[in-house]
């Protein structure tokens, strides 16, 4: 049975991808913050008939969180299949970058960019021991420099500028460390879900539900295609970067 580690799991599109990747066969592990919150989750989806799933604690900010999760994990498992690093925070609005709190923009980059790091470092040893492993990274087209300098972009990205740009960050990692496992088995993209109705914009009912949010992320997790790295994919396929 292929193993999953989905961080932020406990809530929001990465419950999701763990409900549906479970309906795959999958077994999952719940990274969660709060311990107690991966366990109710963890619950919730045993209640719906989807036993292989375990809650883990993980901070994706905090180190000694990732290795403890990490050891947790090896004495469990030979081998980590699938990474889905999907733990990340918006940040207080207005963000004009003119204008941000360096407080704040810092906090996005500690929690979407750099603990997305830390954590894929640490269970690289893992991932390497399975026989297809695949990273993914949970992006947000408001991270795609050309989507952001194609005329006619959407107005309300501008609420996002700050997120947005621990975004694009987050891709020039994917770029980065798809380029330095180029040849080995090793599948590294990044992917947007879209304007999901979550608690990071308040469930805002003009975005898609967590269902067609999370289908793309578990599409690009779980579709086994060769040479399909370092790329950038929505639920319209690969998009520029």
């Amino acid at each position: 049975m292929k193993t999953v580690l989905i961080t932020g799991a406990n809530k929001g599109i990465g419950f999701e991808t763990a409900r549906q990747l479970l309906k795959q066969g999958y077994f999952v592990y719940l990274g969660s913050r709060s311990k107690n919150n991966g366990l109710k989750a963890e619950e919730q989806l045993k209640a719906e008939g989807l036993y292989n799933v375990e809650a883990i604690q993980l901070e994706v900010t905090d180190i000694n969180s990732v290795i403890k999760a990490k050891a947790t994990l090896a004495g469990k498992i030979t081998a980590l299949d699938v990474l889905i690093n999907n733990a990340g925070i918006p940040g207080p609005q207005p963000q004009n970058v003119s204008l941000v709190d360096l407080v704040h923009l810092r906090q996005l980059f500690e929690t979407n960019y750099f603990g997305v790091i830390q954590t894929t470092q640490q269970f690289l040893p893992l991932l390497k021991k399975s026989d297809a492993p695949s990273i993914v990274n949970v992006s947000s087209e408001v991270g795609s420099l050309t989507m952001q300098t194609t005329p006619g972009r959407r107005a309300n990205w501008d609420n996002y500028q700050t997120y947005g740009s621990s975004k694009t960050a987050l891709n020039a990692f994917t770029v980065m460390l798809a380029n330095e496992l180029s040849g080995t088995k090793f599948r590294v993209n990044s992917v947007t879900p879209g304007y999901t109705a979550t608690d990071l914009n308040d469930f805002n009912p003009q975005g898609k539900t967590v269902a067609q949010g999370a289908k793309v992320i578990v599409d690009v997790a779980t579709q086994q295609l060769p040479g399909t790295s370092g790329k950038f994919f929505g639920e319209q396929g690969e998009i520029s970067w």
